[in-house]
């Protein structure tokens, strides 16, 4: 199975279904067909892409994810499947009575291998860690002393050189970029969630009534520190006026379509994400009180 992520943004599209085939057809008549087995996030931001109906509904039968865009090329809706296990009943079951010691001691595994992904960025990047993995050692269960806070207030003025910095989502600045990254790595990691047949809204540490997938938004944290690497050499590269094009999102597509280092292994972020799951599933039925988590 190939794991895709299409984006279409540059041109006007009409998607349809054809023998069970994704049918692309461009404003020049360029038609192209893909298997939606293939297919794990469909981004679109063009303005002018139509669909039939028959394409959300094959494309959340095959356990794929659309992401919808503003105007400004931002996501601002996600769609994911239903259903993605045979066991969902029952592991939505045990992960709503898991008990909040779980929970916290699982939170602890997931904050520690966010600073220290942090850390390790900073120091392959200025050659000095700044203390984030001296930090990442002190996190305690449910992270009481807000480690991963602290540690993003050294973080990301480091990252970007530059002392002003804010992680703000409504600046015009390279926020716009990670902005994009993120929302795409949070619809693979929704992905990646109901395929496992956990369900997103029921998180770890996120808890908000009108957030649909506080799980994601867990789990995809030691995984943010792939798109904050490519978005810092993209801002050395051209500044940090830096514009959210065609070929600024291919670069940011093709870095969460790389690989990161789980346990002994390579895995792409796909299959390191679905691991990430699947060991959660695995500790709310008893059978593991370590997560799989990846050393970006």
């Amino acid at each position: 199975m190939t794991d895709r992520i299409l984006d279409m943004a540059s041109e006007p599209a009409r998607l349809s279904v054809r023998d069970g085939l994704l049918v692309v057809r461009q404003h020049d008549k360029r038609e192209t067909t893909i298997p939606f087995e293939e297919v794990a996030v469909l981004v679109v931001s063009h303005r002018q892409v139509a669909y039939t109906h028959s394409v959300f509904a094959e494309l959340a039968k095959h356990g794929g994810v659309f992401v919808a865009c503003d105007e400004r090329h931002i996501p601002v809706g996600l769609l994911s499947p239903l259903e993605g296990h045979h066991l969902q009943a029952e592991r939505f079951a045990r992960q709503a009575d898991a008990s909040t010691p779980l929970k916290k001691r699982l939170w602890q595994q997931v904050v520690r291998a966010k600073v220290s992904a942090q850390g390790n960025l900073l120091q392959a990047l200025h050659q000095n860690d700044h203390g984030l993995i001296a930090m990442a050692s002190r996190v305690k269960s449910g992270d009481s002393d807000n480690i991963e806070g602290q540690a993003a207030r050294r973080y990301w003025p480091v990252l970007f050189g530059d002392a002003s910095f804010k992680r703000d989502h409504e600046r015009e600045d390279q926020n716009k970029l990670l902005n994009y990254g993120y929302s795409v790595l949070r619809a693979m990691t929704a992905r990646a969630v109901c395929a496992s047949g956990l369900h997103p809204t029921l998180g770890l540490h996120h808890h908000n009534r009108y957030d649909a997938y506080c799980l994601a938004d867990d789990l995809m944290e030691p995984y943010r520190p792939v798109v904050d690497a490519i978005v810092a050499v993209l801002v050395l590269q051209r500044g940090s006026d830096i514009q959210l094009d065609r070929e600024i999102k291919r670069e940011l597509l093709n870095a969460l379509g790389g690989r990161v280092k789980m346990g002994n292994e390579e895995r792409t972020i796909f299959d390191a994400l679905g691991k990430t799951c699947a060991s959660l599933a695995k500790a709310y039925e008893g059978k593991t009180q370590k997560l799989l988590l990846p050393q970006v």
